[in-house]
């Protein structure tokens, strides 16, 4: 070996392994978000906490409290139904477009994909304001009718973008067989493209409920008394007015963040993070 790489080779090796202070620095934030995660669910179980490291006694009353209280069993079937609608729609809409976008090349691709980006990347809050006024001049301000269409907004963009690149590794050349063998357009997408991207369906599918789920901005724009998701009825417990017990609100986060964490976890168990990079032809 020579001087130069003996020289190199001790760099090298303390370049490999990261310094103490990542380590720390992703400890402390481990430890900041287990520590906001276990007060939450702790005092949703706590019958009393005045002081203390835990809780003077447990109870689940505050979780019978929300149900009662805050219509919680009405809310999720809400948030369900406007989850699986706007899942349904995305991939309904979403599948084509990101078939298209991986096969053809056509002037403007590029301004395609910019504008798909565009609801992705500025505040919901910019657009949200129009869409809402444009569906209350509609009669759809205020229903779960209204409550799916702005949050298919967003949606739609999520799905092209994670399932074009899923499409794009799929060998053109077993679509070629499949006509050779008589299959019509509709047969090949239905029985031989869809299968073969299933993973990235159940995963596009999972992360649209999560986002669904979790958007707050549209959703309350536009939703009603009936109409209403869980986040949005978690901020009226929190803000609205009244005195309300912070039990039972968390008792409300507790549920909202096992839905959201569950439904997350079993979309990374489909998707690959490699499969979502997208091939740039020239």
């Amino acid at each position: 070996m020579s001087l130069a790489a003996r020289r190199r080779a001790p760099l090298a090796a303390a370049g490999e392994r990261p310094a103490w202070w990542v380590y720390a620095l992703v400890a402390v934030f481990a430890a900041l978000v287990a520590g906001v995660v276990l007060s939450v669910v702790f005092n949703s179980l706590a019958s009393t906490w005045f002081g203390g490291w835990l809780p003077d006694g447990y109870t689940t009353k505050w979780y019978r409290f929300a149900v009662s209280e805050f219509g919680l069993g009405f809310v999720l079937v809400v948030t369900i139904e406007v989850g699986l609608a706007v899942t349904a729609a995305a991939l309904a809409l979403g599948l084509p477009a990101a078939y298209v976008l991986a096969r053809r090349q056509f002037p403007g691709k590029g301004l395609v994909l910019m504008a798909l980006v565009l609801p992705m990347m500025v505040p919901p809050i910019t657009y949200g304001i129009p869409l809402a006024a444009m569906l209350y001049r509609a009669y759809l301000g205020g229903s779960l009718a209204g409550v799916i269409i702005v949050n298919v907004v967003p949606a739609l963009p999520f799905v092209v973008l994670i399932m074009t690149p899923f499409f794009e590794q799929i060998d053109p050349n077993l679509e070629r067989a499949a006509r050779t063998l008589g299959a019509r357009a509709p047969a090949v997408f239905a029985r031989v493209l869809l299968p073969l991207a299933l993973p990235g369906v159940l995963a596009a599918g999972l992360l649209i409920l999560v986002r669904t789920i979790a958007l707050f901005e549209l959703t309350f724009l536009v939703s009603g008394a009936r109409s209403q998701t869980l986040v949005v009825a978690l901020y009226y417990a929190a803000f609205a007015a009244g005195i309300r017990p912070s039990q039972s609100i968390d008792a409300m986060a507790v549920v909202y963040m096992v839905m959201s964490l569950a439904l997350l976890l079993a979309a990374l168990r489909f998707i690959n993070p490699v499969n979502m990079v997208m091939r740039v032809r020239r």
